[in-house]
């Protein structure tokens, strides 16, 4: 399955921001037991490129691995080079949706007007992340009024108690951050168990 097929099928892609380096294997590796199967890393936590590219490599056919918090083209190239599979950003940079996409990549940058999400849109990217999602699912509702062809990743404010609305509103996919993984949690047995179990939570809630 390629990465724009399992983004569809899966839907889910919990996002790990600022995460030690030595902690993102096994975070991951709790992710995948609760049924994650797309993953991003934001280029701003502390060795974000080796991160990656160890990921890629360990996860290699199991987990599809992102990069997030992507700038610029000359992070997405870094990102691209370690492994990345799709590349996330939480603005609109139409030079680097044209470098993601000339890499054969998936390309999901932020966009939050209806201008800014069509202007993606046309510039190549493959999904737009609506960023931030906090101001509710009624948004996408709207959103997808206008714009029903454009699929939306909500991102900043997704939660196990507001998927569904985001769901039923007409999201394509979903990106989760701290409500599935928060990297302020020191990195013990019990809280890999809960990421694992937090991810079966919201697994089976998109599939209902």
């Amino acid at each position: 399955m390629n990465t724009l097929e399992a983004i569809y099928t899966y839907k889910l892609i919990a996002i790990i921001r600022g995460a030690k380096k030595e902690d993102l294997l096994l975070i991951g590796n709790s992710l995948k037991e609760g049924g994650i199967q797309l993953v991003e890393v934001t280029l701003n936590s502390p060795g974000a490129i080796e991160g990656i590219k160890q990921m890629a490599e360990v996860f290699k056919g199991e987990i599809k691995i992102g990069a997030g918090t992507v700038l610029d083209p000359e992070s997405a190239r870094s990102a691209i080079e370690a492994g990345a599979d799709f590349i996330l950003s939480p603005t609109v940079n139409t030079e680097t949706i044209k470098l993601t996409k000339r890499y054969g990549k998936v390309s999901i940058p932020g966009a939050y007007t209806p201008t800014e999400i069509l202007t993606a849109y046309e510039h190549g990217a493959d999904l737009i992340k609506v960023f931030p999602a906090s101001i509710g699912s009624g948004y996408i509702k709207d959103i997808r009024g206008p714009l029903p062809h454009i699929p939306l990743v909500p991102t900043g404010g997704v939660t196990e108690t507001n998927i569904v609305d985001f769901q039923k509103a007409g999201a394509t996919a979903f990106g989760i951050g701290s409500s599935l993984v928060n990297t302020k949690t020191e990195v013990t047995d019990e809280y890999l168990l809960e990421i694992t179990n937090k991810a079966k939570t919201f697994v089976q809630l998109v599939q209902k």
